[in-house]
């Protein structure tokens, strides 16, 4: 059961995350579209979980590790957008959100 805080924060998160995905896609991540899908934080608000949704990327586990490596830039670039907003920067990790590839499955199997 999160808080009041921590939807709000979680929101926020999600928000400026997926601004920073999506100023970075040409640099950063190569020309592919990422969507933060949701970001749950922590109770003491030390860490953040954000799920990715990814569009044209063939291997999703390699580019999730390599999104998972330059967890300090985004969380350098996070911070830059949150330090007004919250006095400590979450550790962020990174997972990727499967559910459009579940809806897919199911749409195919009742087809």
């Amino acid at each position: 059961m999160s808080s009041t805080r921590q939807s709000k924060i979680e929101r926020l998160l999600q928000k400026d995350l997926g601004d920073i995905f999506q100023k970075g896609t040409s640099t950063l991540f190569k020309g592919k579209m990422i969507t933060v899908t949701t970001v749950r934080v922590s109770p003491d608000l030390s860490s953040a979980r954000a799920y990715l949704s990814l569009f044209p990327v063939e291997d999703k586990k390699e580019f999730m590790e390599y999104i998972n490596s330059i967890e300090g830039q985004i969380r350098y670039d996070l911070g830059k957008r949150v330090r007004h907003q919250l006095r400590k920067v979450p550790s962020l990790s990174f997972f990727l959100d499967d559910s459009l590839d579940y809806i897919d499955n199911i749409e195919n199997l009742l087809k």
